[in-house]
């Protein structure tokens, strides 16, 4: 396993990381992914990636299982709240600890900031950041970042935000992909000011859970080796079996920066799929935009909805 530092925390962490999503989903029982998870960390993987709402906390409970009997002190545990709101937030931070059986979480980051004024509401008199800040001071969360898969200029603006008010996180969360660096590309555009400020670099969606693997212009190793390439600390990778677990494993294994040549190659094999968005249907469609199905994950009832639209 390759261990990289986790931006301006100093934190190393291994350079591959568990996806949550894939370890919650019900066509894998719980007793496979608890095995999936231990199996991983005792092959190097210390980056565990977790979500209050991936899965109705199943994933959650599943990391639960797997991080007893010595686990939990072997990996760098983060995970993401959805509120926007003060309450809202430390509610599910609250949530997060109590279902994970973890009385410290290292990394909890705002998730899917994908609309510009999600920067705005996070960083109000009495918003999430607050909620996070107050987790941070009583131990419950040690660092703080953000997470969106839409556009580079929303992840541009929440970082502006945060100048504004006086904060810097300490880890980002994006898409960087082979059909990223063609079109609306975080690599391009978010990277290097995230290389500029030392924050934690952290990719995921290197194969769009598979739909870019449709396009057949590259392989799975290459997807990862791709990502690996660039300047992240952790590249975050579903992994729902064994088998997707030894793809990782060889990736990280197999890796060597990539020549000018070599990237040209796979950059150019990709091009031609990758300018309509087609392949990467988070940045184009609402399909991966959960909090847009769920608006009371974000603390919004319906009144305080038509409260805002009435003014």
């Amino acid at each position: 396993m390759i261990y990289r530092t986790l931006g301006r925390t100093g934190e190393r962490v291994s350079a591959i990381g568990l996806g949550g999503f894939h370890i919650g989903k019900p066509e894998l029982s719980a007793k496979e992914a608890v095995e999936i998870v231990r199996a991983a960390i005792d092959r190097g993987i210390t980056f565990i990636d977790d979500s209050w709402d991936y899965n109705d906390g199943e994933s959650d409970r599943r990391y639960a299982k797997a991080l007893k009997d010595g686990y939990r002190a072997k990996v760098f545990l983060m995970s993401k709240i959805d509120g926007r709101n003060r309450k809202t937030a430390a509610d599910q931070i609250d949530e997060s600890l109590k279902r994970l059986h973890v009385d410290c979480i290292d990394l909890m980051q705002h998730h899917e900031v994908i609309r510009f004024e999600d920067a705005d509401r996070i960083f109000a008199r009495d918003g999430a950041q607050r909620a996070m800040e107050d987790a941070r001071q009583a131990g419950k969360i040690r660092y703080i970042g953000f997470t969106g898969h839409k556009d580079p200029h929303v992840h541009l603006n929440m970082l502006e935000v945060a100048a504004r008010n006086g904060f810097t996180f300490d880890t980002v969360q994006m898409p960087l992909n082979v059909m990223d660096a063609h079109y609306r590309s975080f690599g391009a555009l978010v990277v290097p000011e995230l290389v500029k400020q030392n924050i934690g670099v952290l990719g995921m969606k290197s194969m769009g859970d598979g739909v870019i693997l449709k396009a057949k212009a590259v392989t799975a190793v290459e997807c990862l080796h791709y990502a690996l390439n660039l300047p992240t600390s952790v590249v975050i990778t579903g992994i729902d079996s064994m088998e997707r677990l030894e793809q990782a494993l060889e990736a990280a294994d197999s890796f060597q920066p990539l020549s000018e040549d070599r990237l040209r190659d796979i950059l150019n094999r990709a091009a031609p799929h990758a300018a309509s968005g087609k392949y990467e249907p988070f940045k184009t469609s609402t399909v991966h935009d959960s909090t847009a199905e769920h608006l009371e994950w974000l603390g919004d009832t319906p009144e305080e909805v038509k409260e805002m639209v009435e003014g």
